[in-house]
């Protein structure tokens, strides 16, 4: 998924009330908690904008560093096999920070496409509630606690 697959006003900046409120009531909730509302709505999708745009600044300094490092891997045609290995381990380090980068962008985006879609509180695994509480505390979930728990045994 690419950055520009999923815009960030999909649902933030362009929905008023009355579609949040639609939105809000297609959510499933799971039993003893309260139904989601156009402001919760509202305020889990500015939390995911606000992280989409934190995401895509970090992504494109941490593609900028990256790109210093390989640039300049062939610069030390004197170093000991010591200063090489490091220069490795710092590119491979970078390298692992910007493919994280870029897995969370993209299930920000995913979370930000799913409000839109009326699929947000919805597990896509089993079809059953994901939680209210769950989805404010880490509003990426795609999962039920369950279903969560099951993936990490495998």
């Amino acid at each position: 998924m690419t950055n520009d697959s999923i815009s960030t006003t999909t649902v933030a900046p362009t929905q008023d009330a009355k579609e949040l409120a639609r939105l809000a009531k297609q959510f499933p909730v799971r039993d003893g908690e309260k139904a989601w509302t156009a402001r919760d709505v509202r305020d889990v999708a500015d939390e995911l904008v606000a992280d989409i745009d934190r995401l895509t600044a970090e992504l494109a300094s941490a593609d900028a560093e990256l790109s210093d490092l390989l640039r300049n891997s062939g610069d030390g045609a004197g170093d000991d096999q010591a200063d090489s290995g490091s220069s490795a381990l710092e590119r491979e380090q970078e390298l692992t920070l910007v493919n994280n980068t870029r897995d969370m962008l993209a299930q920000t985006q995913h979370a930000l496409a799913r409000i839109s879609a009326g699929t947000f509180a919805t597990c896509e695994s089993c079809g059953k509630a994901i939680g209210k509480a769950r989805l404010q505390a880490f509003p990426r979930a795609t999962l039920c606690v369950e279903c969560k728990q099951r993936e990490e045994r495998r």
